[in-house]
């Protein structure tokens, strides 16, 4: 660690022993240096503050009701996107800027400055954004910080009325797309049914007609063994009710043995007839009328037991007078009515049955292709309705937006033209040009140090040689060696102090702008 800290007081006293390359670096660096960064132009900022409003009072009233969208997403994209070209055309269509580009590699060189210069930035959590720029004209930085602030709340008010605009526009024709195309799918829809009508079921499809007509084939079947089995019951029964009457009683007295269909209203009204006769008389209205009723009834039940005689003895049929064995040849031959009504129906369901069968390889495709065009119309019916209430949603929305906007602006600090400039930072410039001459004197006389080296100790002297010092010997004041080193040291000294005065005139030169500045100006 000593040797260290040796070598570096040699290197050190090396450097000292070649200030004078100090002095020189610093003298035609500094001087130069500090010129340039005063001739530097100055620069004005001019900037704006805007607070965006995104808490509009009807965004809770009308949640549901309309196409809802984020209004900070907006905002956000807007950003993104204020500083691309056409925007920056714009702006330099407003500020004049485009004026001062005499061809097309001018004219990009403006509208990259602009991109470079202007910055946008959001302060905080809050909706307050900063828009800012330097230049070297106060008015132009004005300008351009207004220009970039009116595109920034135009593009956003503007963008969202666009939204609306082409959401309706787009909704609009794709409702005529589906429009068309719901007409097509209605018209071959209904020609379809109109041409296979005949063969289309109803209801249950192909397969379920198919079932249902044999199911019921299979009943009315049943039925009419059924029956079958009653009338042979009713024929056995007859056969031996008519040997057996042959030797017995077999006298009629009155018709009234016979069931007829008027048999339940007659007792009906007899019943009836007889209550009122209790309560009136024979000439009472109501009793007339029952009494008149009662004989057209009674009338009607003796055509009907004449004309069921007359058929059936026209018929080779043989009637018994007995009223027991009347009611089995009248059962029997209801039972052969009803058999013979049943086996036509069993016959039609078996055409039907034997049509569909014979069409098993032809109806089925036809209604897979009834099905396609059913789920292809309710696609397109469904898509359609959809788009319908989409656009009431969007004209809604779009009403919504033209009473009131949904997202305000509000200038919190407009922008003005700077009365003093904002830069270039001079001063700091200043002490990074006196640093640098330093630096490079220092570095320089290192060098030559280390190129052209001088023993400052014994030690040095001792490494550089390889022979060992036994002792130093003192220069002599006659030599005049201590005061060459005194007049250096005063020289560097006062070359430092120079040029550190000459620091500080460039320094109070704009630092008392109005002390310095004003009266050379007047006097220049």
């Amino acid at each position: 660690m000593q040797e260290i800290l040796e070598e570096i007081l040699n290197y050190l006293k090396g450097i000292w022993i070649k200030r004078r390359y100090i002095i020189i670096s610093t003298w035609l660096i500094c001087p130069l240096g500090w010129y340039y960064v005063s001739a530097m132009p100055n620069v004005y900022k001019s900037q704006a503050k805007v607070y965006v409003d995104t808490q509009s009072l009807l965004r809770p009233l009308l949640r549901g009701l309309t196409v809802e969208t984020n209004p900070n997403t907006q905002i956000r994209l807007m950003l993104r996107t204020l500083l691309t070209r056409p925007n920056l055309e714009k702006i330099a269509r407003m500020t004049d800027l485009d004026v001062q580009a005499t061809n097309d590699a001018a004219y990009q060189g403006i509208i990259n400055s602009l991109k470079s210069r202007i910055k946008v930035s959001r302060g905080g959590r809050e909706n307050i954004y900063t828009i800012s720029i330097h230049d070297k004209n106060p008015e132009m930085a004005k300008d351009i910080v207004q220009s970039v602030l009116t595109i920034f709340i135009e593009n956003t008010l503007g963008e969202t009325r666009s939204d609306s605009d082409s959401a309706q526009k787009f909704l609009d024709k794709q409702i005529k797309e589906y429009e068309s195309r719901l007409l097509a799918s209605e018209a071959r829809l209904t020609d379809y049914k109109q041409r296979y009508s005949d063969i289309l079921p109803q209801s249950g499809g192909y397969y379920g007609k198919l079932s249902n007509n044999k199911g019921k084939l299979k009943a009315i079947k049943l039925e009419i063994l059924e029956n079958k089995t009653k009338l042979a019951s009713a024929q056995k029964q007859l056969t031996q009710n008519m040997s057996d009457g042959s030797q017995g009683d077999n006298k009629i007295k009155t018709d009234s043995s016979i069931r007829t269909t008027f048999d339940n209203r007659i007792n009906g009204l007899e019943l009836s007839l007889d209550k009122l006769k209790v309560r009136f008389t024979e000439n009472h209205p109501e009793v007339k009328l029952l009494t008149e009723r009662l004989s057209v009834l009674q009338k009607q039940r003796i055509n009907e037991i004449k004309k069921y005689l007359t058929s059936n003895s026209e018929g080779n049929s043989v009637y018994s007078k007995n009223p027991v064995i009347q009611d089995i040849q009248i059962q029997v031959h209801q039972l052969e009515s009803l058999i013979a009504s049943l086996t036509v129906r069993a016959n039609n369901y078996q055409n039907q049955i034997a049509a569909l069968e014979a069409r098993i390889h032809t109806i089925p495709e036809i209604e897979a292709e009834l099905v396609a065009l059913n789920r292809d119309y309710g696609m397109i019916k469904g898509k359609y309705n959809t788009l319908v209430s989409r656009k009431d949603t969007a004209q809604f929305a779009q009403i919504a937006n033209e009473t009131t906007d949904k997202i305000q602006f509000r200038v919190l600090d407009a922008p003005r033209v700077a009365s003093k400039p904002s830069g270039p930072a001079r001063f700091l410039y200043f002490g990074v040009v006196a640093f640098f001459g330093v630096v490079v004197g220092i570095g320089l006389s290192l060098l030559f140090s280390l190129l052209n080296p001088v023993a400052v100790s014994s030690s040095q002297l001792s490494k550089a040689t390889g022979i060992p010092v036994f002792g130093i010997v003192s220069a002599n004041e006659n030599l005049g060696l201590q005061k060459w080193n005194k007049r250096k040291t005063l020289i560097f000294i006062s070359s430092n102090l120079l040029l550190f005065g000459i620091l500080m005139v460039f320094v109070s030169y704009f630092l008392f702008p109005d002390a310095i500045q004003e009266p050379l100006k007047r006097i220049f």
